[in-house]
């Protein structure tokens, strides 16, 4: 058995030196036409750094205001957005106004 156990650390070993990184380039994100003008900016800005874009308007429409303080104010406390208090309610008031 222990034969068998350096043999498979070997040809582990030997294969971890043979692999190479893998590379890749990310598209580049086009803001929806939801938020493309000068009242979507603060969300553009504050939103773009952690997700895509996309990612906003694949939520469900019109939960109202309350959903979304809730969900800038979850992706500050709990995810750590750097978002200052003045531009999350900024980026909630926008997101309510074009998303509901």
């Amino acid at each position: 058995m222990r034969p068998f156990v350096l043999s498979a650390a070997l040809a582990m070993s030997a294969a971890a030196v043979a692999a190479k990184p893998v590379t890749f380039e990310m598209p580049e994100e086009a803001v929806p036409a939801e938020l493309a003008d000068e009242a979507g900016e603060p969300v553009v800005a504050a939103c773009s750094t952690c997700h895509s874009l996309e990612y906003i308007t694949t939520q469900p429409r019109g939960k109202g205001a309350q959903f979304w303080r809730d969900a800038v104010a979850k992706m500050v406390n709990v995810y750590k957005a750097p978002i200052e208090p003045a531009d999350a309610d900024a980026v909630a008031e926008v997101l309510t106004k074009r998303f509901g």
